[in-house]
């Protein structure tokens, strides 16, 4: 366990180049360059985009100065909290580059049907309305980021020789997938069954929008127990943060299964039997407030162990685990 003292301990030997999170970012960072330069005359705000990067890699090289000069694990934490924190900056930065592509609900809707032969995401809440049921799985939704915080926090004072290791296989997750959100433009049912028409939902029909949510964000009511406390989180923190992107696969499906791994892998079963039922609810969750497809979540079970094997693999490599 990392003690007070720990945390300002000089390092006899530390690192002279960027850490693994940093390199992750920056290879994101300048691919989402790229494809805004190659598409600047479509994107609506260029320009902020371009100036976010920009203040991007100064902050990032400002901190890695700030270890050179004060080289311990504490300023090691801030470059690594730094990149992590960004998450929520980089989330609606996708919508801003995916929105330039013809949506694609329809189709992914048009599977549901397929499959289920009916839209779960559509019924759920009308079929279970229990006030109680409604608060479990916003909470269990609601629980995402603080699930994030718990593992790295962990792995940062009781596993630490494992925390760069945790932490790079977290943010590359999230950039994987925020990839495949600019390239896979799903917004979800919340707002594509709002802009196709409820009516064309419940009777089989889906009507391909083409580019409407190049101009249009808003979404469908959260179902559920509206006076509940953990249904005014999630709420809130959709009125905040939320924009039509980010549908398959499921990252909250997809981030919370690696987290669940990565509990697993630490041997701590208080952390692991803490995350899991609140990792279950997660899952029906995403469906319950009509965040996801059913198919999503299915993406996001295989994603999650596609991507953790891959980036465990990864990490193994000289170039980052050196």
């Amino acid at each position: 366990m990392i003690g007070f003292k720990d945390l300002f301990k000089i390092e006899k030997k530390p690192r002279k180049g960027l850490l693994a999170v940093e390199w992750i970012a920056m290879g994101y960072l300048l691919l989402t360059l790229l494809v805004i330069l190659f598409c600047y005359t479509k994107l609506h705000d260029p320009e902020a985009l371009l100036m976010g990067r920009a203040r991007i890699v100064v902050t990032t090289l400002a901190l890695w100065a700030v270890y050179r000069l004060i080289p311990c694990y504490f300023t090691h934490i801030c470059r690594v909290a730094f990149q992590l924190l960004l998450l929520s900056w980089w989330y609606p930065d996708t919508y801003e580059i995916n929105r330039i592509f013809p949506n694609l609900d329809h189709l992914f809707a048009e599977y549901e049907q397929l499959v289920f032969g009916c839209q779960p995401a559509l019924l759920f809440s009308r079929v279970v309305s229990n006030p109680v049921f409604s608060e479990l799985m916003h909470m269990g939704y609601g629980s995402y980021y603080g699930l994030i915080f718990l593992v790295e926090l962990f792995y940062m004072f009781f596993r630490d020789k494992d925390f760069d290791r945790t932490a790079f296989i977290t943010l590359a997750a999230f950039f994987i997938y925020y990839v495949i959100f600019i390239f896979l433009p799903v917004t979800g049912p919340q707002y594509y069954y709002l802009a196709a028409g409820l009516d064309n939902i419940a009777h089989g029909v889906f009507p391909n929008v083409g580019d409407y949510f190049a101009t249009h964000s808003q979404s469908l009511p959260i179902p559920g127990y509206a006076d509940g406390f953990f249904y005014k989180f999630v709420a809130s923190a959709h009125a905040a943060g939320e924009c039509p992107t980010a549908a398959f696969p499921s990252s909250h499906v997809g981030i919370t299964t690696i987290l669940l791994i990565l509990a697993w892998r630490s041997r701590c079963k208080p952390l692991f039997f803490f995350i899991l039922p609140l990792y279950i609810l997660m899952c029906f969750a995403t469906v319950y407030i009509q965040a996801h497809y059913v198919i999503d979540v299915f993406g996001g079970w295989i994603s999650a162990i596609v991507i953790y094997a891959c980036l465990s693999k990864a990490w193994k490599s000289p170039f980052f685990s050196r």
